[in-house]
């Protein structure tokens, strides 16, 4: 990529111009790279850009179902890795987990005909995004949206560390993961496998998963690391319906400051592989995107890894978009765009289609080969091609109690108390508790889909711990009733009955407390699109039955999305936000109901309070403003349940002397900021300190106000810690209308708990680069 240097007129202020620079260094393994390519026909070549899922070489009526025990079909197999010489398998077989020793026979095997027919491993892809999916007895983290809530970096990369351990110890070296969308449409069904709605978070815990799946070198992943693959550039997250897999509307200054910026971040970080949105971005499918694939990832962020298609999604712009007329020319269209591997994952007849491709001169041998170096590397920098299996007896910690240790820390400071009226929380045991709802007794609604099966239905058949909220609550107190009122049919995502909503009122009539376990059932991305984002009618009408015993109730919300609560929630005293927390949710959510855990949880993202007034935190002012004087007297205010950041705990912390180092500053300043932090109750609690920043004037009108900096501290009661938060000038900047990044001279106000400081930039900026590096 060349310099990018800009001329203007300076007309009354100083303008900084920082251009990208350029990489001309290669990876280590440039000439065995070359050597390969040199040698390989168009067939073999082909063959890598291919990836098919296991069903496919399964034993099985057809190739979207395989028999269990699975067993590998011998034909099948001859034909995708001999035949057709394919350079990446991925999935599991009939949506089941498998064993490590299946799972390693398995690999094994395939390793063995790959390497015989081409000499080039296969590379074997797996969507482990919170503990290995598709692997019995593995070890289940809070999912994403959970993890974000923690505001702990260490947590994070400590979590990812052992999945990548784990998924490494099944032989399977490349997890799609982390999600670095934005979820910031509520009704969205992806939003529990995102960081939440803000950029900054997203983009500083998304590092931290790369650093704890790939290790510390990304041209040396160890047999104890995995490559990480980044998804789904880019604007998946916002789609204009709320429903899955459908239009995005994003203006360009939008799409280049909160899309983008997770993956230029991530890129940064070392990520190798990244995959593509499903869906359409402004008009475009991204999968058929040149500006977004080639300009923007490839050359604009220098990015040397490869480029995987999502699901079926080249078979999308044919058959879905109609931007092509067939299979052929949809791949066509998507390898010109810049996609380097196809996910197809059942039309075996892709790679003949590529052939013809190349032959007629439509894909050019240049794109094909940078397709195929950029794969190959993957592989080496793997290390697949000198080892290619790894024997699963020599990964002792798989599952062991430090990761199950990890994992459970990781749900409790998840956990987010959003109520707790004249302290009805913590419990005493001495208590007689009505536990009730449809997510009570469940272990699957507690893990979320993507857990040992796709849609997670299959958590109860292989799962091992069953501390589900309800087993938990009883080891708390000895005097507990349970009465469902509105259960799951688990046979179907949405699907809910009645069981007998009057058989939970009359128990709660003879207790003290009511917990109430509420929110969704399992699912992801299509089956999880709603037509209401409200709580389902059946749950609230347990809720209002219950209220009417005048017992004072405990909202307990196990969900993958905010779903509304405005009806029920001022009838509760307490509410505790779990999320989905994964395999220990029921024991650290029993933890703190008792008060054996103080709560340390912060919301990562805006609750709302109607399902048709959604919003962010960082609101353009239009969306939050009083009344107009005059005849026009309208205005504009926000009704939100619960904002982003928002947590309670069992203490209490005061805010004091916020300080910065650089009250007027220049775009290449980095401040420091210190505030000191106070705990003033009688516990000891853990604390997210959040620094906000608000611009008060620019070019376009400016958000309400970013999250620049966090840090998560804990403190004993009465204990005082100074935080220092350090901000890059260059990260109070915002993108123009012209897609540039801009730092204006002016004032901005930072915010640190109730602490508020002004800073002054004296200077002007413009950064023609996305990394933004001084």
């Amino acid at each position: 990529m060349k310099n990018v240097l800009a001329i203007v007129t300076v007309i009354s202020l100083t303008i900084s111009f920082i251009s990208c620079g350029q990489k001309e260094s290669h990876s280590p393994y440039h000439k065995e790279i070359e050597a390969l390519l040199t040698q390989m026909t168009i067939e073999e070549k082909v063959g890598q850009t291919a990836q098919f899922t296991l069903d496919v070489i399964g034993e099985g009526e057809n190739v979207y179902s395989s028999h269990f025990p699975f067993k590998l079909d011998e034909v099948m197999l001859n034909d995708v890795l001999v035949n057709r010489k394919t350079g990446s398998i991925l999935n599991t077989a009939t949506n089941t987990p498998l064993t490590l020793d299946e799972w390693q026979a398995v690999v094994s095997r395939i390793q063995e005909i790959a390497i015989e027919a081409t000499g080039i491993p296969v590379i074997y892809g797996i969507d482990a995004i919170h503990g290995t999916t598709y692997t019995q007895k593995a070890t289940f983290l809070p999912q994403q949206i959970g993890q974000a809530a923690t505001f702990n970096r260490d947590l994070v990369r400590k979590g990812a560390e052992n999945t990548a351990y784990e998924t490494r110890a099944s032989n399977l070296p490349w997890n799609f993961s982390p999600v670095l969308d934005l979820g910031r449409n509520a009704a969205w069904p992806r939003i529990w496998e995102t960081f939440g709605e803000d950029v900054y978070l997203i983009s500083e815990l998304g590092k931290e998963v790369i650093k704890g799946y790939q290790g510390a070198d990304r041209d040396v992943v160890d047999e104890h690391h995995v490559a990480a693959c980044l998804k789904h550039y880019m604007g998946y997250g916002t789609p204009v319906n709320g429903k899955d897999r459908t239009p995005a509307n994003i203006p360009l200054h939008e799409l280049v400051e909160k899309h983008y910026e997770p993956f230029v971040r991530a890129v940064e970080a070392g990520a190798l592989t990244v995959m593509v949105n499903s869906g359409i971005v402004n008009g475009e499918s991204v999968h058929a995107s040149y500006n977004l694939l080639t300009k923007m990832l490839k050359e604009d962020l220098q990015f040397d890894g490869v480029v995987v298609t999502d699901w079926q999604d080249i078979n999308n712009l044919y058959e879905r978009d109609r931007i092509a007329k067939s299979d052929k020319e949809a791949i066509k269209i998507a390898f010109n765009a810049g996609i380097d591997m196809a996910m197809v994952p059942y039309d075996v007849d892709y790679t003949d289609y590529f052939i013809e491709l190349i032959n007629e001169g439509e894909i050019s041998m240049s794109r094909l080969d940078d397709a195929v170096r950029r794969i190959l590397l993957l592989k080496y920098r793997l290390g697949l091609f000198e080892k290619p299996v790894f024997d699963y007896a020599g990964y002792e910690k798989f599952a062991s109690i430090d990761h199950q240790d990890e994992a459970r820390r990781a749900a409790e400071e998840s956990i987010t108390l959003l109520k707790n009226v004249e302290n009805l929380l913590p419990l005493s045991p001495k208590l007689r508790i009505l536990v009730t709802g449809p997510n009570a007794h469940s272990m699957r609604t507690l893990q979320g889909g993507w857990t040992l099966s796709w849609q997670g239905e299959k958590v109860e058949q292989f799962i091992d711990n069953h501390n589900t909220f309800l087993t938990s609550i009883k080891k708390h107190a000895n005097d507990v009733v349970y009465a469902p009122g509105v259960s799951y049919k688990m046979d179907a995502w949405w699907k809910e009955e009645t069981t007998n909503i009057a058989e939970a009122v009359n128990a709660a009539r003879n207790v003290d407390v009511i917990v109430a376990c509420i929110g969704e059932n399992t699912y992801t991305e299509k089956p999880g699109d709603l037509n209401n984002l409200s709580l389902s009618q059946n749950q609230q009408d347990l809720v209002k039955a219950l209220a009417q015993t005048g017992k004072p109730i405990i909202l307990v919300l196990n969900e993958g999305r905010p779903r509304t609560i405005s009806d029920i929630e001022p009838l509760a005293g307490a509410i505790v936000q779990t999320y989905l927390p994964g395999t220990f949710g029921g024991e650290v959510t029993a933890d703190i109901l008792f008060g054996v855990t103080n709560p340390s949880g912060k919301l990562p993202y805006t609750y709302p309070k109607h399902p048709n007034s959604l919003m962010n935190y960082d609101y353009k002012p239009a969306e939050n403003r009083t009344e107009m004087q005059g005849a026009y007297n309208y205005g504009a205010l926000q009704d939100l349940q619960y904002g982003f950041g928002h947590g309670l705990s069992y203490t209490t912390f005061e805010y004091s002397n916020l300080k910065v180092d650089k009250p007027e500053f220049t775009p290449s300043d980095t401040l420091t900021f210190s505030v000191d932090v106070t705990n003033t109750g009688k516990r000891t609690g853990k604390e997210s300190v959040l620094l906000f920043a608000s611009d008060l004037y620019a070019s376009i009108t400016p958000d309400n106000r970013r999250l620049r900096g966090f840090d998560k501290i804990e403190l004993s009661p009465n204990e005082t810690k100074t935080v220092q938060i350090k901000v890059k000038a260059s990260d109070l900047a915002f993108v123009n209308l012209a897609g540039e990044w801009v730092l204006e001279e002016g004032d901005f106000n930072v915010q640190v708990g109730s602490e508020v400081v002004m800073i002054n930039a004296t200077q002007s900026g413009r950064w023609t680069c996305p990394f933004r590096r001084f």
